[in-house]
């Protein structure tokens, strides 16, 4: 009785009117901001191109992003899937805090589902007269979060996946990572090799205006609005006193030590590295999420093959969840047919940390490799990103998971974004990735890359027997030499189980 009684009341609960909520746009007078003066002397040799900085070292992404708010003099835009409650997601928070003490405008949109919000720290926040908060498409009951989930199944299933930062509307961080110690190697089980880029110049406000879309879409709604309680600043202060009291005692650890190193400094503030050249900005629409799947109107990957970036000779693809469906494999194959060298990185088995992606990707192996696409599967012991000072990466410590979505096409230009090739990035969640057209960078993150390919990731390979049985087999490169597995490498018959298991169910659309 109580459950039928919990799920009619979650059943009954809707969203709020939204008459109230003030539409909120990027401010664009900060071209006299220390940042905006410093954009201005970088750009200017460079007339009508973005700098480009890949931040593929996870210590100093979070380094520049609390750096910028420190800088930030105006306004800071904050956009993302997940913002966990822990060492990173807390300094973060704290920044923000302390950036509307200082008179900044702060607008934070999150993913209710994704970032599992706790509503009381929100309202807390949202008090702060310089900090409003909003929630994408989020859960109507909060009460019974769960099942609220369940009984309005079908719009909470959509979600927004992008991770965006702007900082008075002068610079911008967008990429795969959101705010959580496995996206900084800050700690934990899981070390996410991940990517994001820096950017500034003409690309930043075209950021901006995304942010904007979204920021005042009809799914984006004020936290107060949709509890129903009033912003609490009792709550503001006791969720002050506390990150206040955890910064402090953070403040000789040696993860907030590096953050506080010069090196971060001067990536987050400095100019030094930045590549220059076209930088296009590719997003969803945000009423994607109530649209059909097949509808690819807004679509952000369609989008990519207008950017005029024309294909010929080489295509690197690294996803960390890669289910390309029946039209992947058929589009791939017809780049190899006209001789386009492919090469896919994903996760392996091992490294991964969704098993029933692993079970919708792994029944298209096969068919990629007899049409002559390369793939690698990533180790779960070590990853490594070329860097284009030459600096290699390598997680220890945890264990490895790919998480950069990052395409390169002919090593003239570069994809960094949020999207993942599989149906749910690109049917059912929103998406946004920029395309950077500089070929000293792609050639240099490219090279990178498939230097290290044969020492992070195993090659799969599709080899006939003497009795004409074709098998896959995983190939490593060792000191002495190559050494072949005939079943996915290192992972128990049990997971294996799981996910032959997970691979029988008609659910590769929500993957």
């Amino acid at each position: 009785m109580l459950l039928a009684m919990a799920c009619a009341l979650a059943g009954c609960s809707s969203l709020p009117k939204l008459d109230g909520r003030v539409v909120t746009t990027a401010m664009t007078d900060t071209a006299e901001t220390r940042l905006g003066k410093a954009v201005h002397a970088a750009a200017a040799p460079h007339p009508g191109t973005s700098g480009i900085y890949p931040l593929e070292i996870p210590q100093d992404a979070f380094a520049a992003r609390v750096l910028l708010v420190r800088a930030a003099e105006r306004s800071l835009d904050v956009q993302y899937y997940i913002w966990h409650d822990d060492l990173t997601g807390r300094l973060f928070t704290n920044a923000l805090l302390r950036a509307a003490d200082r008179g900044v405008r702060v607008r934070i949109l999150v993913d209710d589902v994704g970032t599992k919000t706790n509503d009381d720290n929100l309202l807390g926040l949202d008090s702060h007269p310089n900090v409003e908060i909003r929630l994408f498409n989020p859960v109507a009951s909060r009460t019974f979060r769960g099942l609220g989930m369940l009984t309005d199944f079908t719009r909470v299933n959509r979600r927004m996946h992008n991770k965006v930062f702007v900082a008075d509307n002068q610079r911008a961080v967008l990429g795969g990572r959101n705010i959580g110690d496995e996206y900084f190697e800050a700690a934990g089980d899981v070390a996410f090799g991940d990517l994001d880029v820096l950017l500034l110049g003409p690309v930043v406000p075209e950021v901006s205006k995304a942010f904007d879309l979204f920021w005042n879409a009809p799914m984006s709604v004020p936290i107060g609005a949709l509890t129903g309680r009033p912003n609490s600043a009792v709550g503001l202060d006791a969720l002050r006193a506390a990150l206040a009291a955890f910064v402090e005692a953070q403040q000789d650890s040696p993860y907030v030590t590096h953050a506080r190193s010069q090196a971060a400094q001067a990536l987050a503030a400095g100019t030094d590295g930045l590549f220059w050249g076209r930088a296009h900005l590719l997003v969803d629409d945000p009423a994607k999420v109530t649209r059909p799947p097949e509808d690819t109107e807004g679509h952000l990957l369609p989008q990519l093959a207008r950017v005029g970036v024309q294909l010929r000779s080489e295509l690197l693809i690294v996803s960390p969840y890669f289910v390309p469906g029946d039209a992947g494999v058929a589009a791939l194959s017809a780049m190899v047919r006209k001789g386009v060298r492919v090469t896919v990185l994903t996760n392996s088995l091992a490294a991964s940390d969704v098993g029933a992606v692993h079970a919708g990707y792994k029944r298209y192996r096969e068919p990629l490799l007899e049409a002559g696409v390369r793939i690698y599967e990533l180790k779960p012991d070590a990853i490594e990103f070329g860097r284009s000072k030459g600096k290699n990466r390598k997680i220890s410590g945890s264990r490895a998971s790919l998480h950069a979505k990052t395409f390169m096409l002919d090593r003239r230009a570069v994809f960094i974004g949020s999207l993942n090739l599989d149906p749910r990035s690109v049917q059912l969640n929103t998406e946004i990735g920029v395309v950077c057209e500089s070929e000293t960078m792609a050639g240099q993150m490219a090279s990178g890359i498939e230097g290290n390919l044969d020492k992070v990731a195993w090659r799969v390979e599709r080899v006939v027997d003497a009795d004409g049985k074709a098998h896959l087999v995983w190939t490593e490169t060792t000191a002495s030499g190559a050494v072949q597995h005939t079943a996915e490498p290192e992972v128990s018959v049990w997971r294996q189980l799981g996910v032959w298991f997970l691979g029988l169910l008609p659910i590769e659309s929500q993957l």
